[in-house]
């Protein structure tokens, strides 16, 4: 069983490393964490946590050893940090899960006791509200160091989920809402890489365009940048249970993701087109 319960008090809302170059790493699903009272009111399947994305944090250990990171320490299924505080879809039309999901990317129930409105807002106010208040005071201490700051929304997903979409996953799923997220050279930075990575497809503002928090602090013309970079699961780990990590795959696709992350770091506004 992957599910941490410790108790309340304990449970710290969000880690934060600081670090010192214009490159912040925001990562809203790694942890596996449930307060007691929400593994209990799970049932099953939730308790499964299908749904994390399984070893980020360690897929991006020390690939830019200067880089802010800000990462959640609580599971999607008590709130998920990456949904509009106020519950709106970010995909209207399409299946997928909200503020808190009621059902995994299954489409299937996992709850025993679904909360109500009340306990989604007390779970908003003690996770949801002091993750992005951390998240916003890093891009505002690293915007004051360097004039600018780049958000790197870090994600991974299974490649096959029929119920969120068709056929299979491409291995790298870029989102910078449509372009509207941050400065266009940031977007072809990010994309180059992606394209030259031999042995990986990957796509640019396909099936996910960036979630809550890449649109809600991409502001490129007030010099906040935000980038979300979705990666199919097979790409680096198992996709079935235990979950587990596969160090030559991962291997690989650091070798992808470390020089893309150092030349984001790097860019500066004077150099966009």
């Amino acid at each position: 069983m992957h599910d941490t319960a410790q108790t309340e008090k304990d449970l710290p809302a969000v880690s934060v490393t600081r670090g010192q170059s214009a490159l912040v790493l925001a990562m809203p699903h790694g942890s596996t964490v449930l307060p007691p009272p929400v593994r209990a009111a799970l049932n099953e399947t939730g308790r499964g946590l299908a749904d994390t994305d399984w070893h980020i944090a360690q897929l991006y250990d020390g690939l830019l050893p200067d880089a802010t990171v800000v990462a959640a320490q609580f599971h999607r299924y008590v709130i998920d940090a990456n949904r509009d505080p106020e519950g709106e879809s970010l995909y209207p039309g399409q299946n997928t899960t909200g503020l808190v999901p009621l059902t995994d990317f299954d489409g299937a129930d996992i709850w025993g006791h679904a909360p109500d409105a009340s306990e989604i807002a007390a779970r908003r106010a003690q996770w949801h509200a002091p993750y992005h208040a951390a998240l916003a005071s890093e891009l505002d201490r690293v915007q004051a160091l360097h004039g600018h700051v780049v958000l790197f929304d870090c994600h991974s997903i299974r490649s096959e989920i029929p119920f969120l979409f068709d056929g299979r996953l491409p291995d790298l799923n870029i989102g910078t809402n449509r372009g509207t997220s941050c400065a266009p050279a940031l977007e072809a930075i990010t994309l180059r890489h992606c394209a030259q990575a031999q042995g990986y497809s990957h796509v640019l503002n396909g099936r996910f365009l960036g979630g809550w928090t890449t649109r809600h602090y991409g502001r490129p013309d007030q010099g906040r940048h935000a980038v979300q970079l979705e990666l199919a699961q097979a790409t680096y780990m198992h996709e079935c249970p235990p979950w587990a990590w596969d160090n030559e795959r991962a291997t690989r696709l650091r070798a992808v993701l470390g020089p893309m992350l150092a030349e984001l770091a790097a860019w500066k506004p004077d150099t966009d087109a």
